[in-house]
């Protein structure tokens, strides 16, 4: 045992669990004794307990008035979420021991920098029997056995994220281990590889985290509908094949959320194309986080569900590649890779929101690229793609940016940029503060009423006239219910009724 630093717990809470347990019988272990040693700041909390761990949780969470969950009831797992007096939302964790010692419960974790512990009647000693400490010091991931990865494969993509997150070198037992594991992910339950994915597109830069996990052979496993774009050619301004870009796709987006996000770094506004989109859409700032900030399903914010969007935005390029003249093609391939990725996020257990905003933003991933052909967006033109596109007009706007960001190297052209920046600015405002007129008008005539002025049945015709009229509204072009009365009739009259 070795001296470890005071205050690794709030006093409040050290207190509140000492008084509901015996001395010898509590343990602070894993990420949270990890991040104190480390000075970072912490909200969750792990607890190892000799026995009663539920039993315990339930009586902490009475006595600081929080909310209790059993996690596991087999191996004795509860959790208890609360507020500190500062308001923040703590997490505790606590698990039955493994194991008849401590040590024994520490030498069956995944990672040396995880497996210590501090028994709360004695913080001041730490319990180290794999030499955790000096791993961090060193900033080492070394497994705590040769069984680790094993014993639990989802331990895979654990090591990913803690050596991107914490700047640490796997060492080289534990890399080779690691790529003997890694066709085992697949085993895991897709609740689990969903959470820890998750984690991982939530890092500061998750396309560094895409890349190791390919040179691990964890990304075939998880995304095997990304492997036919290795290799795939693409046509000029595209300087990577589709697998490449998609990788590079996430990167660009992720500086441009960073530079369009409230902690503005005055380098990437350097970059006189990150620059060019700070100036133009900055006025959005706001709106554009609160959105992304926004979950819908659990805590996965879809900030992170858009980087897996931009990782999954060209993948139907395999299936629609063509060749005309000498000249590539992709016809389709955003309807493609929609059906692809609404797969692959089945698979992996997302909600049926998450699904639905998914491929509403790889569908409609080009469209304000082809609006941007025109000085201005017609206000038809901004309903209909807000229309189509739903409540995921915004990420998919976000997307197009990134995604030709991600297709050239040398950066893009200044010109072509400022269209497209521009594009993205008249959606926002029509979307995000209605400047191109109301995208949700008033109905001026209801189905029946249509029906019996028109002489029409009930049907697609009807469906189609009152969606025609809603986009002459937006447009301006009716105002009145004689008005649209007269345009319908208008339609019907020039044969376009047929149409619908």
């Amino acid at each position: 045992m070795t001296a470890a630093p005071p205050e690794l717990l709030p006093r409040w809470l050290a207190e509140a669990i000492q008084a509901r347990s015996a001395p010898g019988a509590v343990w602070l272990v894993g990420g949270s004794l990890r991040d104190r040693l480390l000075s970072l700041e912490t909200l969750d909390y792990d607890f190892a307990v000799r026995r009663g761990a539920r039993a315990l949780a339930r009586r902490v969470a009475n006595a600081l008035d929080g909310a209790y969950y059993t996690l596991d009831r087999e191996r004795d797992v509860g959790r208890v979420l609360l507020k500190d007096p500062g308001g923040s939302r703590l997490t505790l964790d606590f698990s039955a021991l493994r194991g008849q010692a401590i040590e024994d419960d520490l030498r069956d974790r995944d990672f040396t920098i995880n497996a210590m512990a501090v028994e709360l009647y004695a913080p001041q000693q730490l319990i180290d029997p794999l030499g955790g400490r000096q791993d961090l010091r060193a900033k080492v991931l070394r497994a705590c056995s040769a069984q680790a990865f094993g014993r639990d494969p989802l331990r895979t993509l654990r090591a990913v994220r803690f050596a991107l997150a914490l700047d640490f070198r796997l060492e080289p037992a534990t890399l080779r281990q690691l790529r003997l594991a890694a066709p085992s992910i697949t085993d895991v339950s897709p609740e689990r590889q969903r959470d820890e994915l998750f984690r991982i597109l939530a890092l500061p830069r998750p396309a560094s985290a895409l890349r190791l996990m390919d040179r691990l052979g964890l990304l075939a496993p998880l995304f095997p509908e990304l492997q036919p774009l290795r290799g795939l050619e693409q046509p000029a301004p595209h300087a990577y094949d589709a697998f490449n870009h998609s990788l590079a796709v996430v990167d660009r987006l992720t500086d441009l959320l960073a530079v369009l996000g409230a902690a503005f770094d005055e380098d990437q506004a350097a970059d006189l194309v990150l620059g060019e989109a700070s100036l133009r859409l900055g006025r959005f700032r706001t709106a554009i986080m609160r959105e992304l900030d926004r979950c819908l399903a659990d805590e996965r914010k879809l900030r992170h569900l858009l980087m897996l969007a931009a990782l999954y935005h060209d993948v139907g390029k395999a299936d629609t590649w063509s060749k005309e003249n000498g000249r590539i093609h992709f016809y389709g391939h955003e309807r493609a890779g929609a059906a692809l990725a609404r797969r692959r996020a089945r698979a992996l257990a997302l909600s049926r929101a998450e699904i639905q905003w998914l491929s509403l933003v790889i569908k409609n991933h080009m469209r304000p690229a082809h609006l941007s052909h025109e000085d201005r967006i017609s206000r038809r033109a901004a309903y209909r793609f807000f229309r189509d596109a739903g409540r995921g007009a915004l990420g998919a706007i976000l997307l197009s940016l990134a995604d030709i960001l991600g297709k050239s190297d040398p950066p893009i052209q200044p010109d072509l940029w400022r269209r497209r920046v521009e594009a993205a600015r008249q959606l926002l405002l029509a979307g995000l503060e209605g400047a191109l007129g109301s995208l949700s008008p008033p109905p001026l005539l209801k189905g029946d009423e249509l029906a019996r002025e028109l002489g029409l049945q009930p049907g697609p015709q009807l469906g189609w006239l009152l969606e025609k009229l809603v986009e002459a509204q937006v447009a301006g072009e009716v105002q009145t219910r004689q008005q649209a009365l007269e345009y319908l009739r208008q339609l019907l009259e020039d044969g376009q009724g047929k149409a619908g």
